[in-house]
């Protein structure tokens, strides 16, 4: 049944927010690898960023629903029995779908540039579930969602709209916040995950001081690079090196939670090591260039999400990330559109 929420947002408009996020062991999360692989424990690590997507909803035409989004062209506005899909707002549309509103427009803003590899349509995805939940309960029609509950339909959403290639970090870190080391077991009849906590607040704080996050000039596109990834993996002709990165990722993990930074460093340049072999077209020149830079003065690096474009990251002792800092910068300044990007680490999920 379809319902105007017009009136509703009127009078109170909805605005919500999720964090972005850095990752290792990105792809695991992705059923088609994770599932046949349970037995061997596949892993991601990752860590929420104060790069926030602030999302706002408030009221619009009767009958229609329209979405913008910063660092987007145009916007798009369909009557509800027109939304579609597959346009480049059509996961937010689906989500929009399924709660069956119209009447509204919701506007996207985000701290971090647009395909930026960092999970931020995720985080804005998540977002407009929990703003629908909320709008669900003011208008009498149920009750507001859990965070796992939107987790759960945030993955499932993006899961199906992607056609089965889609893991379920990102929609985790915008969830949930913080440092987190996540064990992916879809074959479980309960949860298809464990979640386990690496650092407390006062470890994010100390963690902000030991990475930097650098944008390499050029968005990326997610889904066309998992399929390949995830094709040659059933394939059987990269799935050893993808064990392999699974074991140093969980190293990885284990470094970060004691607080081992140099160890930290060492595994992360080992999976990347792995990476180059398996996800050679992850490597764009820029990020190849700032990954060997970050290895030649002592920290780990590697390309956040699918690479191919977007973000590159480092971690190592405070020093060695000050040093890089300044040569990063460096070279960043004759590439256009890309910078550092000024992050801490963020512990805060949904809000």
């Amino acid at each position: 049944m379809l319902l105007s929420v017009k009136k509703i947002l009127e009078h109170s408009p909805i605005k919500t927010s999720a964090p972005c996020r850095i990752d290792a062991g990105g792809t695991w999360d992705i059923k088609a690898m994770a599932l046949p692989m349970q037995k061997l424990r596949p892993v991601t690590v990752n860590a929420a960023l104060n790069l926030r997507v602030r999302l706002a909803i408030t009221s619009y035409r009767e009958g229609w629903v329209k979405i913008s989004s910063q660092g987007f062209s145009r916007d798009e506005m369909y009557r509800i029995s027109e939304l579609p899909f597959s346009s480049p707002f059509g996961l937010y549309f689906a989500a929009i779908s399924y709660f069956g509103f119209h009447g509204l427009q919701v506007k996207i803003e985000s701290a971090a540039p647009p395909k930026a590899g960092l999970g931020g349509s995720s985080a804005a995805l998540v977002s407009l579930i929990s703003a629908l939940s909320k709008l669900r309960a003011a208008s009498g029609t149920g009750k507001r969602f859990t965070p796992k509950q939107i987790l759960h339909l945030g993955y499932h959403l993006e899961d199906g709209i992607s056609l089965g290639n889609c893991g379920m970090q990102d929609q985790a870190a915008a969830t949930f916040g913080g440092v987190n080391l996540w064990i992916w077991h879809y074959g479980n009849p309960g949860s298809p995950y464990t979640k386990e906590t690496l650092l407390d607040i006062r470890g994010q704080k100390e963690m902000s001081k030991h990475f930097l996050l650098a944008y390499t000039g050029k968005s990326h596109v997610s889904l066309r690079t998992n399929r390949s990834w995830v094709t040659d993996f059933l394939s059987g002709r990269t799935r050893r090196g993808w064990l392999e990165a699974n074991e140093l990722v969980t190293g990885f993990a284990h470094a970060v939670h004691e607080k081992n930074w140099k160890q930290a460093a060492d595994l992360l340049k080992a999976e990347m090591a792995v990476r180059r072999k398996i996800t050679p077209d992850a490597l764009s020149p820029i990020a190849d260039r700032l990954i060997g830079l970050a290895e030649h003065i002592g920290c780990g690096a590697r390309f956040s999400g699918a690479g191919a474009g977007g973000c590159v990251w480092a971690i190592g002792p405070e020093g060695r990330i000050k040093n890089l800092r300044i040569v990063w910068d460096d070279l960043l300044k004759s590439v256009p559109g890309a910078s550092i990007l000024d992050s801490e680490i963020e512990p805060r999920g949904l809000e």
